[in-house]
């Protein structure tokens, strides 16, 4: 919102003119402002960027004991310390081993764009509403709140804006869809006429990144924070598990807390801690050009723009513009060694006009005036990027109470204010108190820590900020082929198209048309329609239905749980919300709880014997799962815990014939009940446990195959399963099933922050039990009722999944014209030959876990007179509400006689 000044008639008239934001903006930038020349809260250009000069002097004695220290001083460190002294933590000292802001907070773009999905919206939001606060309190941070435009060159481009908008809009950020005419009115020096839109946010602002890291810094001073500069940390240690102290060249200090906010020292830093603590953080180079003022200056009410499909942004600088760029391939910063200087750390990047001289003809294309300008100053100005080009924050898995907010990835400044906030929060009450799961350090695996896979990973995780990432459809394509599967060569010359997760190759598809001795097949250019490899999904997905389908799930977590005597039990009774004590030889699934009935976990766990437990959680559970449960582990650590993710390969077996195939080749009874297992001989490979469930709702088994075995029974099974019509299937036909299904599903409908009463899991829920942890939370939500509930939706009617675009995830639930929800999975229903969607809904309204609006209830989900919708990119589409799992279709029946084939296994063409 554009900040006008209440004691002038003109700007009132603005405000309640009705005019749209976007055209206000355009009379402000020809010459309507006030009677003091500029709008109210606008810094004049001449004052632009003048720091503040009074940086926070320096203790020249360091203490020996405080209750918290911060490693660093940028704008995020200081965020942190300012946060904790404003919920009364003042025992804190601040360790820099330079100069107050002197690492990558030196300078930045400035820019604050909301413009993001939602978890990133939220943090970014509450940095502006810090900064304003600064603002107001006389700070000179150089704070415009001059808004933004974002540029659309294809329709492609214009479909993810729309999208972005469908969320944003509904959750309380205003932007605004632009053609061509508006676009230009509203700045008059772009080129225009290549475009398909834009889309306009008048809340987006700048700011002077350095003068809020030190007014941040003044603040937490004041408040008693103590700073030491030049003074660089050599060593972390630790007792017992958790942050007891460390080590300076000034001496050592005792502490309970110790939080990494070194920025691009943040990793080496962490390797220099007793245990080390993985941090995957890496600079890469971060290139922007400077221009010298015009005459006249520019307008400061100018929006920033950032044109994606260009890869650059522009915002007005002194007079002129600051034109930076987000690559498609960038350069890792500092060498090939990657090994970051201390002292003048500057001095070590150089110019690389081969680099950016292509950036910046495009930047003129996009913005002739630059022509008029003269020839700019080139900045090389590297930052923290991170494997997945998101933050890294809270407790580490290693190491407790230490924790960790690096990887800006390009704008320090954007994120730091909320940031800091969320951190000190954590740290203070022992949980995060907003959602951050995207933004875990727990994460990431050793493996991502590793130098040489972060210095390929950031050359494409740079461009990706402004990217095109279609759904299921972007995968990576450095620092790839890590972790994989005994099956990765076969299933590869079978056609495989893989994706990643946790670093894991997976197949999501196979090109049923690909033929040994051509390319192998790669994944098509994306689309938000109907994916290009649909028909190999469908194939697959009757394949499982109809016949065979064989599924490699490897890539899931296995955690081994045992004691010597009955502590396993107990224990785990107090971790699960279901009953844990269940016989030998059965599974159950069961959701593991935070103090407020949330999830920490969503497991199968497996009783093997009285003492020993075998547990499956999600893929990107592994390293955080592991540390949760270690945390709660008995004291007198009669209970131990195993990560043998790697010991086993993981066959899913999905289909109605599954139970012939698999018996054919054991000579065991497979005609196991639902949610039980046993150890069998498959082949000629013994001690395969075959579990009975499957990841789809399809009938079936999943096979844990010790991995030295797992290449002979993969071509057991498919030479044998040729009868029985066998079929390869990938990850991306067994989500749309598990959707169909109404399967939530971790980190998209599970999270910390949902329970199992609103996941519609309630019937694992045991509260008969002693106790759990979370079971009075749950108690009183089943007494009092949820306020939110998820809900699968069929799409029909006037969509044509031939010709619309899909839902994918993020879109706006509507009931009656008023926003109830998001759709948080999306797919294609085969067997219902419609169009699919998971989503929490809530009562109108209703935006927080504190709102009091009241229950939300299934007469009031199913109401026959209620009309849903789902918001695809601007457009409505009729939704039917369903809050049960969809009754499947009969299942044909038909089945030929089967007659066995003779295969010679050793000679199989499976295994060339």
């Amino acid at each position: 919102m554009l900040m006008l000044n209440r004691g002038c008639a003109r700007c009132l008239r603005l405000r309640h003119s009705g005019e749209p934001s976007h055209k206000l903006h355009g009379r402000l930038l020809q010459g309507i402002t006030c009677k003091y020349g500029i709008a109210a809260g606008v810094v004049d250009s001449s004052r632009e960027f003048r720091t503040d000069s009074s940086i926070p002097d320096s203790d020249s004695v360091l203490p020996s004991q405080v209750q918290v220290v911060i490693a660093g001083a940028g704008t995020v460190a200081n965020s942190v310390a300012y946060h904790l002294v404003q919920n009364g933590w003042n025992d804190v000292l601040v360790l820099e081993q330079g100069r107050v802001g002197g690492g990558t907070s030196h300078f930045g773009s400035g820019t604050l764009g909301l413009f993001k999905p939602i978890a990133h919206r939220n943090i970014i939001m509450y940095s502006l509403k810090l900064y304003r606060q600064l603002h107001e309190m006389g700070f000179d941070i150089g704070m415009k709140e001059c808004g933004s435009v974002n540029l659309a060159q294809t329709k492609d481009r214009m479909i993810a804006l729309k999208r972005r908008i469908a969320y944003n809009v509904p959750t309380g950020l205003h932007c605004e869809l632009l053609g061509k005419e508006e676009l230009k009115k509203l700045h008059p020096y772009l080129h225009v006429a290549d475009l398909e839109g834009a889309v306009w946010v008048p809340e987006d602002a700048v700011a002077d990144s350095s003068a809020i890291c030190h007014a941040l810094a003044k603040l937490a001073k004041q408040g008693g924070v103590r700073y030491k500069e030049d003074c660089r940390i050599e060593e972390v240690f630790t007792e017992n598990g958790a942050v007891k102290s460390l080590t300076t060249a000034q001496g050592n200090i005792v502490c309970e807390y110790f939080i990494n906010c070194a920025g691009m020292w943040a990793r080496e830093l962490g390797l220099r801690c007793n245990p080390p603590v993985r941090i995957p953080a890496y600079p890469a180079e971060h290139f922007y050009a400077v221009t010298p003022s015009l005459v006249p200056e520019l307008s400061s009410h100018l929006p920033c723009v950032r044109d994606f499909d260009s890869h650059s942004y522009a915002r007005q600088w002194q007079g002129g513009l600051m034109v930076g760029w987000f690559e498609r391939e960038a350069k890792p910063a500092f060498g090939k060694e990657g090994k970051v200087p201390v002292k003048d750390w500057h001095r070590h990047l150089k110019d690389d006009p081969q680099h950016w001289r292509p950036l910046w003809e495009r930047a003129k294309h996009r913005l002739p005036i630059l022509r008029e300008m003269g020839d700019p100053t080139i900045y090389n100005s590297p930052d923290n990027f991170t494997p997945d080009g998101r933050w890294i924050l809270g407790e580490s898995p290693e190491v407790k109470n230490y924790f960790v907010a690096v990887g800006m990835s390009g704008n320090p400044l954007q994120g730091a204010g909320g940031i800091g906030k969320a951190v000190a929060e954590w740290m203070m009450k022992g949980e995060p108190a907003q959602e951050l799961l995207p933004f875990n350090v727990q994460r990431f695996l050793d493996l991502h820590n590793n130098k040489q896979y972060l210095q390929q990973r950031i050359k494409e995780v740079v461009g990706r900020h402004y990217a095109i990432l279609y759904p299921h459809q972007c995968e990576y394509k450095y620092a790839r082929k890590l972790r994989c599967s005994p099956l990765y060569s076969v299933l590869e010359e079978q056609g495989a198209v893989f994706g990643i997760k946790m670093a894991y190759e997976r197949p999501l598809y196979f090109d049923s048309t690909y033929r040994r001795g051509n390319k192998k097949p790669e994944m098509p250019p994306g689309s938000f329609y109907k994916p290009k490899f649909f028909d190999f999904m469908k194939e697959e997905f009757h394949a499982c239905r109809e016949g065979v389908g064989i599924i490699d799930m490897s890539s899931f977590s296995k955690i081994e749980i045992k004691s010597s005597r009955s502590e396993v039990v107990n224990y785990l009774q107090q971790l699960c919300s279901n009953d844990a004590n269940i016989p030998v030889g059965t599974i159950a699934h069961t959701g593991m709880q935070n103090e407020r009935g949330g999830y920490e976990n969503d497991c199968m766990l497996v009783r093997q014997m009285d003492n020993s437990f075998f547990m499956v959680s999600p893929t990107s559970q592994q390293t955080r799962i592991y540390q949760w449960m270690s945390r709660h582990l008995p004291a007198d650590r009669s209970v131990g815990l195993n990560d043998v993710t790697s010991k086993y390969t993981v066959i899913n077996i999905v289909g109605p014939k599954a139970t012939e195939l698999l018996s054919e080749l054991s000579n065991s009874d497979i005609n196991l009940s639902p949610f039980t297992h046993k150890k069998v001989n498959v082949g000629y490979a013994s001690d395969v446990m075959v579990m009975a469930f499957t990841h789809t709702g399809e009938p079936g088994y999943c096979l844990y195959i010790p991995s030295e075995y797992a290449l002979h029974v993969y071509a057991r099974l498919m030479a044998t399963g040729k009868d029985y019509g066998v079929r390869n299937v990938g990850v991306l036909t067994q989500r749309f099933m598990r959707i169909e299904r109404f399967i939530p599903f971790w980190a998209e409908e599970l999270s910390p922050h949902v329970t199992p009463y609103e996941a519609g899991n309630g019937y694992s829920v045991k509260l008969d039990k002693e106790y759990f942890i979370g079971k009075y939370a749950l108690q009183h939500q089943k007494e009092q009722g949820v306020r939110k509930r998820l809900v699968l939706f069929v799409l029909g009617g006037q969509l044509d999944p031939n010709k619309d675009v899909w839902p994918w995830g993020g879109e706006p639930l509507y009931r009656d014209d008023r926003y109830v929800g998001t759709v948080t999975s999306a797919g294609y229903g085969f067997a219902t030959d419609k169009l699919i969607c998971l989503g929490f809904i809530g009562l109108p309204g209703h935006r927080h876990e504190c709102d009091d609006r009241g229950p939300i209830t299934t007469e009031f989900i199913m109401d026959p007179n209620a009309r849903y919708e789902v918001d695809i990119a601007g457009r409505r589409f009729p939704a039917k509400p369903h809050v049960h799992p969809l009754s499947a279709p009969a299942l044909n029946k038909v089945n030929k006689k089967y007659t066995p084939t003779p295969v010679l296994t050793c000679g199989s063409d499976i295994l060339l």
